[in-house]
């Protein structure tokens, strides 16, 4: 992040908020957008990663919470947190992609990390990710998130969830003590 940028300010998301998240999140990981960062997914999947009653979901559940950052007036990440019991969910995790490379993420993970344990008092905090995407799993890996090499399937012929551009695809649980 540049020094001249103002510190980034966490919120919950509200309703009012869905339709830049949607905005963020599909730029953060699909189309020609996502390729200026390094999170993209558009060379193994197509179409969209979240629509607006995915996004609002989380936003309404009592649950979740749609972590919200803003920077300089405008919305530059999110992340989801969602309470399951002893531990919480990471998902829905985007930075925008002309700010990924300068900090910003690992700022979004130990908030919602510190957030998730003061706010529900779990001890660990679980994700799940593509697995063939090496560079983010090494990512989270040195960010304290092991493998757990815990797959699930990806939803094939869910348009909701994108279309794959392979055949291998498969999300792997990544788990974080908190405490």
């Amino acid at each position: 992040m540049d020094s001249t940028a103002a510190a980034p300010a966490f919120r919950d998301a509200t309703d009012a908020d869905v339709d830049a998240l949607v905005a963020l999140v599909e730029s953060a990981y699909r189309g020609d957008s996502s390729r200026a960062g390094w999170t993209t997914e558009a060379d193994i999947i197509e179409g969209q990663r979240t629509d607006r009653e995915g996004v609002l979901e989380v936003v309404k559940s009592p649950d979740s919470r749609l972590l919200t950052v803003e920077q300089d007036g405008r919305i530059v990440a999110c992340c989801q947190l969602e309470h399951r019991g002893d531990h919480a969910y990471f998902g829905m995790f985007a930075v925008s992609p002309a700010l990924q490379g300068a900090g910003l993420g690992k700022t979004v993970l130990a908030e919602a990390e510190r957030q998730a344990g003061q706010t529900w008092g779990v001890t660990e905090m679980h994700m799940t990710v593509i697995s063939v995407r090496d560079d983010l799993i090494a990512w989270y890996e040195r960010r304290g998130y092991g493998r757990t090499g815990k797959m699930t399937p990806f939803p094939y012929g869910d348009e909701r969830a994108g279309v794959p551009q392979r055949d291998d695809l498969q999300f792997e649980l990544l788990v974080k003590p908190l405490v």
